[in-house]
């Protein structure tokens, strides 16, 4: 099994920015990382498969719903906690941190924000706990940057809504027990519906083949004439600003999560640096791999104060969906320049199973374009700054 040796490095000393309740959180889900993750998930990675057992794990170190209210079965944190989660999560697959970015962000929130008491209830302490686990349906086959054009829909048929269409690119489709899932109804009007497994007419089948996100479960989901209750519509959300909403939460953790990938690339350079010796010395020494490291912490403490800034706006409700925008761009593609730039330092070596830099690079391909492109987010930011929109 693969030995975890990683260091964490904080060149601004941003711990100081941190309560003892936010170190505590992220240095036990760190060390819960190491013992339950790093051993295994090169494995899981090479045979395309989930480990199941990281459910129960995830749920104990309240990854899933940290943020939402105790009596809810949640944590009840803030939301510079859940970037922690993330980030740490990440540090160990960007697959797991997917599995309670969804879990968290696209279905716990939208029921706990959108739902009703009676699905709160329901659902909520259950999805805590990791009894259920659940996914979100937006994206479709033909509509992705553009969700607004998307064919599922919904018809009133008195006692019940008729569920008909199919989404694609879902994590934790494959084994969910429910999807909160976005459909147009018979007024054009995108609406929220939670659907449970068992529904007749629904089915997930798994997406195979991925060369990305190898450790996590991805699939489809298809609605044949699916019977959905009445009171399993979300009642206080219609139109876009209900996925996006949720988006917008998952994306503030991806912004946290792609700097533990990029931490975890920048940690293994260094170290390798340090013991691979070519012409008598450490290449460490050299003045190239000098340059690369140098600007690798650079980038990284740069993410880290803008991550930083943007959980004091959200615990204050002042964060803007065009901030999250920007941060998400800018970490991810920061963390995916590491990771080659990693990959060169450990020459050969970095396209093995031994280090962790090929698997994260792969992993960030997906992780720059699922929750909105590199793109669309460059042209949120556009639109924000000229009061232009460049894609209606």
């Amino acid at each position: 099994m693969a030995q975890d040796r990683f260091q964490y490095h904080d060149y601004f000393q941003m711990d100081e920015l941190l309560t003892e309740e936010h170190l505590l959180v992220r240095n036990s889900v760190r060390e819960w990382v190491k013992r339950e993750v790093s051993p295994i998930v090169e494995e899981y990675c090479q045979r395309a498969e989930f480990p199941k057992q990281w459910i129960k794990g995830l749920a104990e170190i309240g990854a899933f719903g940290p943020y939402i209210p105790a009596e809810y079965g949640g944590g009840g944190m803030d939301q510079i906690t859940y970037g922690l989660i993330m980030m740490e999560l990440e540090r160990g697959d960007s697959g797991l941190r997917s599995t309670a970015s969804v879990q968290s962000s696209l279905v716990m929130y939208p029921i706990f924000t959108y739902g009703s008491e009676e699905q709160r209830k329901k659902y909520l302490p259950k999805l805590a706990s990791g009894e259920f686990m659940g996914c979100f349906g937006l994206t479709e086959p033909d509509h992705g940057s553009n969700p607004g054009g998307m064919l599922t829909n919904i018809k009133d048929m008195g006692d019940h809504y008729l569920l008909n269409g199919a989404k694609m690119w879902i994590s934790n489709a494959p084994f969910a027990d429910i999807a909160v899932v976005w459909a147009k109804d018979e007024q054009g009007v995108i609406r929220g519906v939670i659907v449970e497994r068992g529904m007749e007419g629904f089915s997930t089948p798994e997406t195979h083949g991925k060369w990305s996100l190898r450790a996590s479960a991805t699939g489809e989901l298809v609605f044949d004439n699916v019977k959905v209750p009445k009171e399993n519509l979300l009642p206080n959300v219609k139109g876009l600003k209900g996925p996006l909403g949720c988006l917008n939460s998952a994306r503030y953790g991806i912004a946290w999560g792609a700097i533990g990938a990029a931490l975890d690339c920048y940690d293994s350079a260094l170290r390798y640096s340090k013991e691979r010796v070519q012409f008598g010395r450490p290449i460490g020494g050299f003045q190239l791999q000098q340059k690369k490291l140098a600007e690798m912490i650079t980038e990284i403490t740069k993410a880290q104060l803008l991550t930083w800034r943007l959980g004091v706006l959200k615990n204050e409700n002042r964060a803007t969906p065009s901030q999250i925008s920007m941060a998400k761009r800018n970490n991810v593609n920061m963390a995916l320049e590491i990771a080659r730039e990693a990959r060169q330092i450990h020459g050969g070596m970095g396209i093995t199973g031994e280090y962790p830099i090929m698997r994260h690079m792969m992993n960030l391909e997906s992780v720059i374009t699922y929750e909105g492109t590199h793109d669309i987010h460059l042209l949120i930011t556009g639109y924000d700054v000229t009061g232009i929109s460049a894609f209606e």
